[in-house]
């Protein structure tokens, strides 16, 4: 079997499927930490600071292109599988009690990525767009505010403002975040444990761990990326 053979296959496709998502799992945690820091309430110093680091470091721009790539990724195969597994069972049972074999976000994860895809789409469009390239959504932001931004004592895209403006300005906004962050809670519960479960871990001793480890990820990541945008429209951060 060639390689192209082998990724193309369900067992490739599922292994690509879960080193894209541990890698995303991985990604999760640094880009909620960096946010997280709204919360040092300090005009969005710290949060600029670091997220400007971010977007201008070498390195983690270069590991930027590999997210992008291993996200697009993760979206194509999981999109093919989802099809695959649809396909492979034209005819459905009489009788099916999808519930006894398997929980409705697991057998849902196409529609729940499909959702977490348009709302990434809106988030690039407000934040990523605007502080890698410059655009109006930025240049409003910086106008409509005092706050500034530097970083090494050198003028930089003021993201935080740019972070009020949206959030302050847009309910319809804070209730499309809420709702992506809710797919996305529902596709990290099913997607974790899975990921985990490509990689032959998946024995009666490990996989209560790591399942619990799962939902404690799952709940603590989006309760954080959900209440960030709540916050800032209801000012509980300046």
């Amino acid at each position: 079997m060639t390689w192209k053979q082998f990724f193309t296959s369900s067992i490739g496709k599922k292994l690509l499927m879960g080193l894209t998502g541990l890698f995303l799992i991985s990604f999760l945690v640094v880009h909620c930490g960096v946010n997280a820091m709204i919360y040092f309430n300090d005009n969005g110093e710290t949060f600029n600071h670091w997220g400007h680091f971010m977007g201008s470091n070498l390195i983690v721009r270069t590991m930027e292109i590999g997210l992008f790539a291993g996200l697009l990724l993760h979206i194509v195969q999981g999109l093919m599988l989802w099809a695959q597994n649809n396909s492979a069972k034209p005819v459905k049972y009489k009788v099916n009690d999808a519930n006894s074999n398997s929980k409705w976000y697991s057998r849902s994860m196409g529609l729940l990525g499909t959702l977490i895809l348009l709302f990434l789409v809106l988030h690039l469009y407000h934040f990523w767009t605007p502080s890698r390239l410059g655009g109006i959504a930025g240049i409003h932001a910086l106008e409509e505010t005092t706050l500034g931004a530097e970083y090494n004592n050198q003028p930089v895209h003021n993201l935080y403002a740019e972070m009020l403006v949206v959030f302050q300005q847009n309910l319809w906004v804070v209730i499309v975040y809420v709702l992506g962050v809710i797919s996305l809670f529902w596709h990290l519960l099913h997607g974790f444990q899975s990921a985990f479960q490509t990689f032959g871990l998946n024995h009666k001793r490990y996989t209560p761990i790591i399942k619990t480890l799962g939902v404690a990820y799952s709940v603590i990541i989006c309760l954080l990326f959900a209440s960030m945008p709540v916050a800032m429209y209801l000012g509980w951060v300046s």
